[in-house]
């Protein structure tokens, strides 16, 4: 993973977990990222999840080799790696922790440490001199933390990112294709803070990075200007691809059955598309593809007056996530009273610059002859 005399990788792989967070399924593992500066001064750079403390103490001791580390750089304070700080204080008590103001705040918020650590306070632009190598702090607030900082390391122009670059799978298991699993990552985790995400690419620009050293997922070393053109697009809302989402949900089959009819409808016309059941697929995968393609179909029933609840949880994780400049097209079923698409429009009005199609569909009940001229209008309008 990590190429260097110097900066040594002492992570560890999560496959006891199933979920992370307890909503984001990860059948290929997780990674909690840490690690070394060995130089006139020793920097730990983070800890990890608490239930792996004793593999990562036992990884870092060995590259110790019976050295005694000067400082703890902690980037970010959420539990999956700031877990392991008392455990670490407890076999290391004199190393000094690396943070800024929120970071000691939030330290004190979610541990009761044994006793009070040696601290040095960073701000931006400060720098920790190791010898030949020196961290330079990067103030990264709301990506996704408000305490999260980043270090830029500039003898061998190592970016370390804290969550940023970061991705779900466990680094002992082949991933082929990073960015699949790095956008799921980033617009469930980080999606919201897109501006933030901005703010700091500022701060980065004039900086030569060869290697981003993520919490999450590899070490990048390759083609670093690949990783940092995808997170310009994400964090900036654009699309990444023409194509179509289609998201549905479907009580008896009706609805899932005009969901078909339109995927193929748009295969045969040579788009791009890809289609979820939202009671059945994995949600997240659903909302990073419809962060990656510029158009969207929401198809659903009318459920107790409103939408079916997969449907209704998925639209507000969008708004939350901060959709928008996409073009929307709907399709509801309703055997009485539809009013899905009112409701699926009433939700994503709180998104920014999203081009609702002029012609949507309305089924009750089954699919009819009737209804393949709205169908074909539908085809239509987004495809224009």
């Amino acid at each position: 993973m990590l190429n260097s005399e110097y900066v040594k990788y002492i992570g560890v792989n999560d496959h006891l977990s199933d979920y992370f967070e307890g909503q984001y399924n990860i059948p290929n593992g997780m990674a909690y990222n840490s690690y070394l500066i060995l130089d006139e001064k020793i920097a730990v750079i983070d800890t990890v999840d608490e239930s792996f403390t004793s593999e990562w103490l036992a990884k870092l001791e060995a590259e110790l080799n019976g050295k005694q580390p000067d400082y703890l750089v902690v980037h970010h304070m959420e539990c999956d790696h700031s877990g392991s700080i008392q455990s670490f204080l407890d076999v290391y008590p004199n190393t000094v922790l690396v943070g800024n103001t929120q970071t000691f705040g939030f330290l004190n918020t979610l541990f009761t440490l044994n006793k009070s650590p040696q601290t040095m306070l960073v701000k931006e632009k400060d720098i920790l001199d190791l010898g030949k190598h020196k961290l330079e702090f990067i103030m990264a607030p709301m990506v996704h933390w408000p305490e999260v900082m980043m270090s830029y390391e500039s003898t061998e122009h190592i970016l370390f990112s804290a969550d940023a670059f970061g991705s779900f799978g466990a680094n002992d298991t082949p991933n082929d294709d990073w960015v699949e699993e790095a956008r799921r990552y980033y617009f469930g985790i980080v999606g919201k803070f897109g501006l933030q995400v901005q703010s700091v690419f500022k701060k980065l620009e004039g900086y030569p990075i060869e290697m981003i050293c993520s919490l999450h997922g590899p070490v990048l070393s390759e083609d670093i200007s690949y990783y940092l053109e995808k997170y310009q697009i994400w964090s900036k809302y654009e699309p990444e691809e023409d194509g179509i989402c289609i998201a549905y949900t479907s009580v008896y089959g009706h609805t899932k059955e005009v969901v078909m009819k339109l995927a193929k409808a748009f295969e045969d016309n040579n788009q791009k598309v890809v289609v979820y059941d939202l009671a059945r697929d994995d949600t997240s995968k659903a909302l990073a593809d419809a962060f990656r393609f510029n158009r969207a179909i929401f198809a659903t029933t009318t459920y107790n007056g409103s939408i079916f609840p997969p449907m209704h949880h998925f639209l507000i994780d969008l708004v939350e996530h901060g959709y928008q400049d996409r073009t929307v097209g709907f399709i509801e079923n309703g055997t009485w009273g539809p009013t899905a698409t009112k409701c699926m429009m009433n939700i994503l009005t709180q998104c920014k610059s999203l081009n609702f199609l002029e012609h949507n569909l309305t089924i009750k009940g089954c699919f009819k002859e009737d209804n393949q001229s709205s169908l074909q209008e539908l085809i239509k309008d987004i495809t224009k």
